[in-house]
């Protein structure tokens, strides 16, 4: 396992982090499609990430409805394992109650869910505190002034944001970086071999600006395990929960370069997968759920896979991105005049 700092901190990060979306869902939930995790069961798996050298832990304060938050924090209670061995990274936006209030990043919500978090972690503060998605009806400024307040009274230590535009995300920059304020380090955004779109803005854009990337679904719901057809019919969650969105035609190119390359060194599918995100210089750390100890196992491995500069070739001519406007401009206007 390696290590990295998150964005331009000091903040070191293991190149994989446990997703624990998979903790404490509840039959007739959307998180319950996802994972029902509880807490003997979430226990080994917290156990076997920090055996595999995992630092790094995400979870939300609406995965489960508080649930994945109080499970995790009570699987290291259990596990006894130090506050400073960890970094925990909790999200706040998505709706935790029935009012017009009870959602967003207003400074009333953030401020009320900060304590509601810290509590069910059981924990004095968290490391990284992320903005779940962007929220229209609040302006920018009072979300990061909120942020900024939470930072200072000590029960965060650093800020980012998840789910947001590369146009968002440099307005939330500039407006921090005027006033003084704790700026977001990181960026929390879906990236697989076969959903490369956030390489057109959000990409540049991060590394322009010195952000870190933690990946989320690293094998697009499942989709690059290899279980699953091209019509996603392999008696997963898919069949039930169809998410994120996946280009069926670019899956299909991608397995039949993936399979033989993963039968060729001995490797599954998934682990190709996150070995070739793990190669993409701009993610810091990425983000792997498991509703199995095996499942986590493999993925770990995947940290052990080289891939040489022909695989990676092979597996970008499969899942290229088609060319878009202003994408084509800005590389013929770079190219040196003749």
């Amino acid at each position: 396992m390696r290590y990295k700092t998150l964005g331009r901190s000091g903040l070191f990060v293991s190149e994989l982090c446990l997703g624990t979306m998979t903790f404490g869902g509840e039959e007739g939930q959307m998180w319950g499609e996802i994972g029902r995790l509880q807490q003997d069961e979430a226990d080994g798996i917290v156990q076997a990430a920090l055996n595999g050298g995992i630092n790094f832990f995400d979870t939300a304060n609406v995965y489960g409805q508080g649930n994945s938050e109080r499970i995790l924090g009570q699987a290291l209670k259990n596990l006894d394992v130090a506050r400073e061995d960890v970094v925990v990274a909790t999200k706040a936006m998505g709706s935790m109650g029935e009012g017009p209030n009870a959602r967003g990043t207003s400074r009333r919500h953030l401020m009320d869910q900060i304590r509601a978090s810290l509590d069910r972690l059981q924990l004095d503060h968290i490391d990284l505190y992320q903005i779940h998605g962007f929220d229209p009806a609040t302006p920018i400024e009072e979300t990061l002034k909120a942020l900024n307040t939470i930072v200072e009274h000590g029960h965060v230590r650093y800020v980012g944001l998840s789910n947001w535009a590369a146009w968002q995300v440099m307005k939330g920059l500039g407006i921090a970086r005027a006033r003084d304020l704790h700026a977001p380090i990181s960026l929390q955004a879906f990236y697989t071999l076969v959903n490369r779109e956030l390489e057109r803005e959000l990409v540049p854009m991060m590394q322009s600006e010195g952000m870190g990337l933690m990946v989320w679904s690293p094998l697009a719901g499942g989709m690059l395990t290899g279980k699953y057809d091209t019509e996603g019919d392999g008696g997963g969650r898919r069949d039930s929960f169809d998410f994120p969105p996946v280009d069926r035609d670019r899956l299909s190119a991608a397995l039949k370069v993936m399979r033989p390359m993963a039968e060729e060194k001995g490797v599954s599918p998934a682990q190709i997968a996150i070995a070739w995100l793990l190669h993409q210089d701009v993610v810091t750390s990425v983000i792997v759920g498991a509703k199995k100890l095996e499942q986590l196992q493999d993925n770990m491995a995947a940290t052990e896979v080289s891939l040489s500069d022909d695989d990676i070739a092979r597996l970008n001519e499969a899942t290229e991105l088609p060319v878009e406007y202003p994408g084509f401009m800005l590389e013929m206007q770079a190219r040196p005049s003749e």
